[in-house]
């Protein structure tokens, strides 16, 4: 097992142990509020969000998130870093065949898709769909476990920025989309 593995095995599970009572909590009450709305004959059948994604290789998985807004949308992410579809550090996941993954960006495939990356912690809404793409690729060429910890270290804070600046703008930006 490599260091980058261990740590994110190890700071998966221990987030996962620790964000998951509000894990259930956002799960029961996105079920209630679903049942409540008739939308459906299961319910919580909404609850989760399913997306293909090409992991490392381009192996194809079922990335799940949660159908809300904000930071807590990505909890069920933990799941795949434990089970090593996912690291807690690295590229953005991107569907299967998506252009950024052809050609010369075909290497971000060589690294576990990441819950966090440069991308995030460099101002994601903000950044054009090509800076994006060229701070992946920095990351796939460079990376290493202090860079890994660096980012980590930077996560926290960036989310909470962008949440502050959305929020007070009135409205939140989902990944991809831009603030106007």
């Amino acid at each position: 097992m490599t260091a980058k593995r261990a740590l994110d095995l190890t700071g998966g599970l221990a987030l996962l142990l620790l964000f998951s009572p509000l894990a259930a909590a956002l799960a029961l009450s996105l079920a209630l509020k679903d049942a409540g709305n008739g939308r459906n004959t299961c319910p919580g059948a909404r609850v989760l969000r399913r997306r293909p994604v090409a992991g490392r290789g381009g192996v194809p998985f079922t990335l799940l998130t949660f159908r809300t807004k904000g930071p807590l949308a990505s909890l069920p992410l933990l799941l795949h870093v434990v089970r090593g579809h996912m690291s807690l550090v690295g590229p953005c996941p991107l569907a299967p065949g998506h252009r950024e993954s052809r050609g010369e960006g075909r290497r971000r495939l060589s690294v576990r898709p990441g819950m966090t990356g440069l991308w995030q912690v460099s101002g994601r809404s903000e950044l054009p769909w090509e800076e994006r793409e060229l701070l992946d690729l920095h990351y796939v060429d460079h990376h290493w476990l202090g860079m890994d910890l660096a980012i980590l270290a930077r996560t926290l804070p960036a989310v909470r920025r962008r949440h502050s600046a959305t929020r007070a703008a009135g409205r939140f930006c989902g990944p991809g989309t831009r603030v106007a």
